[in-house]
Order: C-alpha cells, then sequence, then structure tokens
C-alpha cells in the first residue's frame, strides 16, 4: 500500500512543478489560482511521501518519489508547454523509468 502512496505523492510533485509552469503563464486572480493548485499539491505531495516512508527505506522512497516528479514533469512540459520531445531527452526518461523500477525491485 506504501508503493501506491508513494506513486500518487510523485505525482502530486509533477502536479505542483505544472502548476509553477502555469503561474509563470498567468496573472491577477487566475495566478493567485495556480499558486493555490501549486501549495496544496505541494502539501500533499510531502505528506504522502511522510507516510509512504514509515515503512519504506528513506533511500529508496526518495529518489523513486523524485524519479516519477521528473519524469511526470517532462511529459506534462511536452504535452502542455510544448517542450522538446528529442532522442536524447526521450532516451534519458526511459532510463530514469528503468532506475525507478529496478528501485523497487530490489528494496525490501
Amino acid at each position: 500500500m506504501n508503493w501506491i502512496i508513494l506513486v500518487i505523492a510523485g505525482f502530486f510533485e509533477s502536479g505542483f512543478a505544472f502548476c509553477l509552469g502555469k503561474m509563470k503563464e498567468a496573472s491577477g486572480t487566475e495566478w493567485y489560482l495556480w499558486c493555490v493548485g501549486f501549495l496544496v499539491c505541494l502539501v500533499l505531495s510531502m505528506v504522502l511521501l511522510a507516510k509512504a516512508v514509515q515503512t519504506l527505506p528513506i533511500g529508496t522512497a526518495y529518489p523513486v518519489w523524485t524519479g516519477i516528479g521528473a519524469v511526470g514533469t517532462v511529459l506534462l512540459g511536452i504535452i502542455f508547454f510544448h517542450e522538446p520531445a528529442s532522442f536524447l531527452r526521450l532516451f534519458f526518461i526511459t532510463t530514469l523509468i528503468a532506475s525507478i523500477i529496478g528501485l523497487k525491485m530490489v528494496s525490501h
């Protein structure tokens, strides 16, 4: 169950990075709404990470959390912010995903 919580925490990490990207484009009330979204995602991500590390090793949980957040953020950047999807960028994201899976497989 804590692995599922950790994955959800990683998704919320991507969520707060996405909100930061939207804040960059917004102004006025819209900026404040994205700011609230950022804060909500930030708090949920941290709380869920703290819950997951109660039973998972921090040396595994933290890299998995940041890896999920990094992969999600890159994908959101490509889809919503029209960032480049070059071969090398996708290759290294794939190696990051493989590393996340590897950490899951070797942790007890």
